[in-house]
């Protein structure tokens, strides 16, 4: 009984004893874990036929490659067990922020569509924001396939009716300057959108709808500007705390509308 408890006990400790495996180290080497930057940017890792199996992205590449050197089935998910097996060389895109890193990322998968990616590798459903005068009245909608008497600017992804329902709050108090938030259609601000935004902008139609086109394809930044100054005259604290939420919805837009300045460089280890 004694020698059999011993046994079973060394036989315990020569089995903590075994590493775990690094598939990665064996076939790429140290040196390359080693010599990877610390800088943001994303990494393709290829089979043995250079086929893309998986594109991800990282603020510091060399800690999160450090991630896949052991391969331990108790702490590694089964899908990459497999991926890491497969991967014979990785390759580096070096961008200029984390922020770039992952527009790149998804910019790849999208077209690449790699085997062991699963997140954005299909995009969703598209949509565009769209609008077009009736009389003296501006219509804002979004739309999947816009119709051929509208105006559109897209496609756009899901952010495209957050970015409609804020121009057309922000375009129904610069034109009803003189109305309170309350006087507001009934569930604007609640989200309770109607699928087509209807405002009513009597005389001032045209240029309502001339600043909607320089948004959209000329100086979005003017037209913030240009709306601020419309609400100059709002002093309510509420008010202009909500005009202000409002406002940066549209800046956020106008940060994406700006390509990188610095696209990726591509380093090889």
């Amino acid at each position: 009984m004694t020698s059999h408890l011993c046994s079973l006990f060394f036989g315990m400790g020569q089995m903590l004893l075994i590493p775990d495996p690094r598939p990665l180290d064996r076939r790429l080497g140290r040196k390359f874990f080693r010599q990877a930057p610390r800088r943001p940017g994303v990494y393709l890792m290829k089979d043995a036929g250079d086929r893309v199996l998986y594109v991800g992205k990282a603020k510091d590449l060399k800690q999160r490659l450090n991630h896949y050197r052991t391969a331990n089935p108790d702490r590694m998910p089964r899908r990459h067990l497999r991926m890491v097996n497969e991967v014979s060389r990785i390759e580096f895109q070096l961008c200029p922020t984390e922020t770039a890193a992952l527009k790149r990322e998804k910019k790849l998968i999208r077209s690449l569509k790699p085997k062991f990616n699963r997140a954005g590798v299909w995009p969703g459903k598209t949509r565009f924001v769209v609008w077009r005068m009736t009389g003296d009245t501006l219509e804002i909608s979004v739309t999947e396939t816009p119709a051929a008497d509208w105006l559109r600017f897209g496609p756009l992804g899901g952010g495209a009716s957050y970015l409609q329902r804020s121009l057309a709050r922000l375009l129904w108090l610069a034109v009803n300057s003189e109305k309170a938030l309350s006087e507001m259609p009934a569930g604007w601000w609640s989200g309770e959108f109607m699928e087509t935004a209807t405002i009513k902008c009597g005389a001032t139609i045209d240029e309502a709808t001339a600043a909607l086109a320089g948004f959209f394809w000329d100086d979005p930044e003017r037209f913030i500007f240009m709306l601020g100054e419309k609400f100059s005259h709002r002093v309510n604290p509420f008010e202009r705390r909500v005009i202000e939420t409002e406002l940066k919805c549209l800046q956020e837009f106008c940060a994406k509308k700006k390509p990188d300045e610095t696209g990726p460089q591509l380093a090889l280890l």
